[in-house]
């Protein structure tokens, strides 16, 4: 494995993030593919042996299960609490916290407080906004976040779902009032989606803001042959919801992946993650299999010619934004 700074942090990460959307109570929440504590433990353990230190999730997967599994099992197998960079995710004010006039600071303090508890630790290392909550002041929430950071709580902050001038803006208000800016990025970003290429990536190169992406595999696409499937495949809504639109024209560079990794006698799980460490800091890859966590980290031994990267990327095309972020540009529109 190896390891590089997140950002304007002094945090050490793996250039492999394990995202653990996918463990969890399977009855309990969003998402009905999720994975057992046993399971969980499996691949954490099997992560942690591979040199991943760097461990993402949010009190919203699984109704906080997956903060109590991921938790439980990193204070299990770990010596220290330095062994490990955990990052879980606040989400925004619910109508029933802003009808009894809860404010974006005792919001903030609230979630904190909950997945501190599901976690079993004193602070997080890096505690993200979700998404943008369009009826909250971004002041109230940074002035919120500091406050927990000056608690010990939170060593740093990261934002989620978000575009560009969001991020600037926010960080600039930080800036001017003294208080934590976010030193990470998690957006959505791989190889057949890559539209935070045209702004997101170019500011944070500026300001040595960390890309940890999520979707890194394009929820499996980026990883199977066309001809594949998996339970994920067929039961993520969600992620039929992302991708199926563009199926088409994606097919033609997932097929460009399969060349590649034949080539080179790897899997597409090693070329597709490959590319994107080109790009970003550290990519957040789930796992739900020993053979997802193992691939990913293979994924950093790989380099590809210039000449590989620029056939992989020759035929993207323009995608219409999707998931949080289309909901973003409509709530923004309004």
């Amino acid at each position: 494995m190896k390891y590089t700074q997140l950002g304007n942090s002094d945090l050490t990460v793996s250039r492999i993030c394990m995202g653990c959307m996918g463990f969890g109570d399977s009855s309990k929440g969003q998402h009905s593919w999720t994975i057992d504590e046993e399971h969980s433990r499996e691949i954490i353990k099997r992560g942690l042996d591979l040199g991943v230190n760097f461990y993402d999730t949010a009190i919203g997967y699984q109704s906080g299960t997956s903060e109590q599994y991921v938790g439980k099992a990193l204070k299990d197998f770990t010596s220290k609490r330095d062994d490990f960079v955990i990052a879980t995710k606040f989400l925004p004010r619910t109508q029933d916290e802003i009808a009894n006039g809860t404010s974006g600071q005792q919001h903030i303090e609230n979630m904190l407080n909950t997945s501190l508890k599901n976690l079993g630790l004193d602070y997080v290392d890096l505690y993200i906004y979700h998404m943008w909550d369009w009826q909250t002041p971004i002041e109230d929430i940074l002035d919120g976040l500091n406050k927990q950071i000056q608690k010990g709580k939170v060593r740093y902050i990261g934002i989620s779902n978000c575009f560009a001038w969001q991020l600037a803006k926010a960080n600039a208000i930080a800036r001017q009032q003294g208080w934590a800016q976010f030193v990470s990025i998690q957006g959505h970003y791989n190889l057949i989606f890559r539209e935070e290429e045209r702004e997101m990536v170019p500011f944070c190169q500026e300001e040595n803001i960390a890309l940890t992406p999520y979707s890194a595999l394009a929820s499996g696409r980026l990883s199977r042959r066309p001809d594949e499937t998996s339970k994920r495949l067929k039961e993520d809504k969600y992620a039929q919801f992302k991708y199926d639109k563009t199926a088409e024209q994606d097919n033609k560079i997932i097929r460009r992946v399969t060349e590649i990794a034949d080539k080179h006698q790897v899997s597409m799980t090693e070329v597709s993650l490959a590319w994107l460490l080109t790009k970003v800091t550290s990519p957040v890859v789930g796992a739900t299999k020993l053979h997802h966590i193992e691939g990913a980290a293979k994924a950093v031994d790989l380099t590809l010619s210039a000449e590989e990267i620029a056939y992989l990327e020759e035929l993207y095309v323009p995608h219409p934004l999707a998931g949080v972020m289309a909901q973003n540009k409509l709530e923004n529109a309004q």
